[in-house]
């Protein structure tokens, strides 16, 4: 790996609209992710954030993530792509001038603006609807991309991130907050936790996640070590760098990183 930049140290082969047509087609006669999506935004707090064990696992990651910037630093614009509920944005610690929330699904980004309306900050809170894999933004239009819970999502992840990396500014950063699934950790607590609750609120748990989590953490890894050599990574909660021990992977890519 290559030395960590200053920044890091110092705090504690298809469009983007061919892919979203393929998952149009797919999405057609699919109730049961259907169902799934249009209560997204009305359970996913209650299923991931409630409280007991889940809730401070998931918060965890959120900490992770956000564990090398502090107060004293400052991205002046910031991206976070995928927010859904504005579940992450409480954690983010560092200043900023603008921070732009922005989601495909715009019922979510309504519970996030009212999420993010008790958090004090000297900077600029922006909710836009925002497709993940096409986005709307000039090239190096931000300081910090952060996408948590969001690359495991989407077809085609090489090309995702080509769309990530343009839009932040050279030497800016590239968060990324990923599940070690499928590892023997991530496994094991999804069945002792998300699981239960998620068949009680009435879902096909086991089917929708095999369509939402379609790309595993290795191959994502890999992707993400070959486009940026200059880099940071962290594993929760053991620290040690192996997909079955621990539960969250997190990625600090910088962009233009040397090779």
């Amino acid at each position: 790996m290559s030395e960590v930049p200053e920044q890091l140290r110092a705090g504690d082969d298809r469009t983007a609209c061919g892919m979203e047509a393929v998952g149009a087609i797919a999405a057609a006669d699919d109730p049961a992710w259907l169902d799934m999506r249009r209560r997204f935004a009305d359970v996913y707090d209650e299923s991931n954030y409630a409280g007991g064990v889940q809730g401070f696992v998931m918060r965890s990651g959120h900490r992770l993530s956000e564990r090398h910037f502090g107060p004293t630093q400052r991205f002046d614009r910031v991206l976070e792509i995928g927010a859904g509920t504005g579940a992450h944005l409480p954690f983010v610690r560092h200043a900023y001038r603008e921070y732009y929330v922005t989601d495909a699904d715009a019922k979510a980004l309504e519970v996030a603006r009212d999420r993010a309306a008790s958090i004090a900050t000297n900077g600029r809170k922006v909710f836009e609807t925002q497709s993940a894999t096409d986005l709307g933004y000039a090239d190096q239009s931000f300081d910090r991309l952060v996408a948590t819970h969001v690359l495991e999502h989407l077809y085609h992840p090489h090309v995702v991130l080509r769309e990530w990396r343009r839009v932040v500014r050279s030497g800016g950063i590239i968060t990324v907050l990923l599940p070690t699934d499928p590892g023997f950790a991530w496994r094991l607590g999804r069945r002792l936790g998300p699981r239960r609750r998620a068949r009680r609120l009435g879902f096909d748990y086991d089917y929708v996640m095999a369509r939402e989590h379609v790309n595993p953490l290795n191959n994502l890894i890999a992707f993400l070590r070959h486009d940026f050599p200059e880099r940071i990574e962290s594993w929760w909660p053991l620290g040690i760098p192996s997909m079955d021990l621990n539960l969250f992977f997190v990625c600090h890519a910088v962009v233009g990183g040397r090779r």
